[in-house]
């Protein structure tokens, strides 16, 4: 008898996890910036994924045409002072930005979940001085100390990703540890409490399922100014030199503003279209997840 109320019950579970997948789609979908920059970033996923396959000449070939050619058929977006394609440029570069946006936006998630839910949990000096260091990153003009300690340990994608990473995660943690100073008076965490439940499992198996919406909201977020950062990094020589980024084309293309208008527009009109629609689909998870904003929808 009791195996087929296990079926059941994990039917019926199976059922409200559809139930719940559809029901988000329906209230983003009612979102149409956010549906629009969804498929923006769709465009550009596809772009990162297939970049050998879109683009014509590989990214850093020199002289695959004449030197700052104008816009044509032959080349959508021009070529650079070394004759490169800018079109190609841009579709490789949409892989190295994208890289290292989400790589350093799950870094200080990561960081700023572990932080906000210690705090948020145990509260007392924990949350004191937990929030005190991070009040002191917020403090800090996040480029400027980025660009520093770039210029200092070396300008690899890697030390990029980390240090922006590293720069980033009080938001996620503040955020996190608002939702734990709420639920963990909760009657669930009570109860588990009583059963002597550890507290290890209380954080990451009763507490923190319930923030992820507002880390996949944060985690958008925070991608977007990733890519903006390596992005002015980039521009002023701090960048990784081996990568075709669009910050990297932009650093390029500074000697030539009026006289090769197509050298710095397109790869700096990717990363607007890019982040802007990172925010509007941030925007839209926001306002499909947020629960007093369902309990506004379903009075």
């Amino acid at each position: 008898m009791m195996k087929p109320l296990r079926k059941a019950k994990r039917k019926g579970s199976g059922v409200g996890v559809l139930a719940g997948i559809h029901q988000f789609w329906s209230r983003f979908g009612k979102n149409k910036g956010a549906v629009a920059g969804l498929c923006v970033l769709l465009v550009v996923v596809f772009s990162a994924v297939f970049a050998d396959v879109i683009s014509s000449y590989p990214p850093d070939r020199p002289a695959v045409g004449p030197r700052l050619h104008s816009p044509s058929a032959e080349y959508p977006m021009g070529t650079d002072n070394l004759g490169r394609d800018v079109f190609s440029g841009v579709v490789h570069g949409s892989r190295v930005s994208l890289m290292i946006g989400v790589a350093a936006s799950l870094t200080s998630i990561a960081l700023g979940t572990l932080v906000g839910s210690i705090a948020g949990f145990f509260g007392g000096w924990v949350d004191e001085v937990s929030m005190r260091l991070s009040e002191l990153f917020q403090s800090m003009p996040r480029f400027l100390f980025a660009l520093v300690i770039v210029v200092f340990f070396g300008s690899s994608i890697w030390n990029v990703v980390i240090v922006i990473g590293l720069l980033s995660w009080p938001r996620a943690a503040r955020m996190v540890r608002a939702e734990f100073l709420r639920l963990r008076q909760s009657e669930f965490v009570l109860a588990a409490k009583a059963l002597g439940t550890s507290s290890r499992r209380i954080i990451f198996r009763q507490i923190l399922p319930n923030t992820l919406h507002i880390l996949l909201v944060t985690g958008t977020l925070e991608v977007g100014a990733a890519i903006v950062i390596e992005a002015g990094l980039s521009f002023l020589g701090a960048g990784d030199p081996n990568l075709v980024s669009w910050g990297h084309m932009l650093h390029n293309a500074q000697r030539f503003l009026r006289t090769a208008w197509w050298f710095s527009v397109f790869p700096g009109g990717a990363i607007f279209v890019t982040v802007l629609a990172m925010n509007m689909v941030g925007d839209g998870i926001n306002d499909a997840l947020n629960p007093r904003l369902l309990y506004m929808h379903s009075r």
